[in-house]
């Protein structure tokens, strides 16, 4: 490319020139439009993404009533979910627990 300009008047090269800059500009008007959809459409995905990750909230931390408490009914079993996911828990072995055969009652100890 560029390789024929040698033969080309002052005018004839301007002339490109402007062509080339209407190309261009034509060009980048076409990228920007593109960039602004995609832009848009990821805001919308984001959007979607937000909401679904606050009804998953929801449904794993319930709601709180005026105490305080956790009104959860999925959490059950003395199982419980910390308000802070990053908060660590200790966690000890215990040795197995033994069942009574005949009344099927768990022995603790």
């Amino acid at each position: 490319m560029g390789e024929e300009l040698s033969g080309l008047s002052v005018k004839d090269l301007k002339h490109l020139e402007n062509q080339l800059e209407t190309s261009l500009r034509g060009v980048r008007m076409r990228k920007d439009q593109i960039l602004i959809s995609e832009i848009q459409e990821l805001n919308q995905k984001r959007n979607l993404i937000h909401q679904e990750n606050v009804e998953l909230y929801k449904k794993v931390y319930g709601t709180k009533d005026v105490n305080g408490a956790n009104s959860n009914a999925l959490l059950t079993n003395s199982l419980s979910v910390r308000e802070d996911p990053r908060e660590s828990v200790c966690l000890q072995l215990c040795q197995p627990q033994q069942q009574n055969p005949e009344t099927g009652i768990t022995i603790l100890g």
